[in-house]
């Protein structure tokens, strides 16, 4: 274990703290404007058919794998528990404002106001049981590729983890939503592959940031690859790669 000034301290918990507010933004924003869907036209290969609620979400296990690699998977599953949190809070913010009555001169009335934010419950309810599942599969899997290469090939469990993650996310998410009748089960078999095609095209996107998020971490902290920063709060750990 490394000795760190308390200069360095402070720098790794700020930087640990702007991560999990990203993730935790990340994740409110995705359960909030989950309800417009738009078309992506790959290059002509492939049309996407997605939910504008998918465009924040990849940033969370971004974000995570970060933690993982640099902080350990105690302070990963510390961001996700937040983010729970988080979202259940936003929740009980909007019940609460959808429940109070509009003036005759708002901007927004009340039947577009529900309109808008009416379906965020059941939003909340499917995206947390699956971000629940898919986020703790991803941590896990991302630790188990860690430990079994002995710290190396960053790409290798970035990707294989992920796309793990985001299939059980997206398929739980869509199953949710399709038994609350929000979407129509005809609809189940092309959003999930167009929420799974883009997830993981995603994904394969944002290894080289991984990278060089990585890279920074590791130098401005002099550590080495496989190693784990350990913040002043926590409990040692001996073992590097656990």
């Amino acid at each position: 274990m490394k000795l760190y000034s308390l200069k360095n301290q402070l720098l790794a918990q700020r930087i640990y703290l702007i991560l999990g507010a990203l993730f935790i933004t990340s994740l409110v924003v995705s359960n909030l404007i989950f309800q417009k869907f738009f078309y992506w036209d790959f290059f002509g290969i492939y049309t996407f058919e997605i939910s504008v609620g998918i465009l924040p979400y990849p940033i969370t296990f971004l974000i995570t794998d970060i933690i993982s690699e640099i902080y350990g998977k105690r302070k990963a599953n510390q961001v996700v528990t937040a983010g729970i949190f988080a979202s259940l809070f936003s929740l009980l913010i909007i019940y609460t404002a959808n429940f109070v009555p509009a003036t005759s001169w708002s901007p927004v009335q009340d039947s577009l106001f529900t309109k808008v934010f009416g379906a965020t419950a059941i939003a909340v309810l499917a995206s947390m049981l699956a971000y629940l599942l898919a986020q703790y599969i991803d941590i896990q899997l991302f630790h188990f590729w860690k430990r079994l290469t002995k710290g190396k090939h960053l790409w290798l469990r970035n990707n294989f983890s992920t796309f793990l993650s985001q299939f059980v996310d997206t398929f739980a998410v869509l199953f949710l939503l399709c038994s609350f009748n929000k979407i129509e089960w005809e609809l189940f078999g092309s959003l999930l592959l167009s929420g799974f095609l883009f997830k993981v095209l995603i994904a394969a996107c944002d290894t080289p940031f991984l990278y060089a998020a990585v890279y920074w971490l590791r130098a401005k902290f002099n550590l080495e690859p496989g190693e784990e920063l350990i913040l002043e709060y926590q409990e040692v750990d001996n073992s590097p790669l656990k």
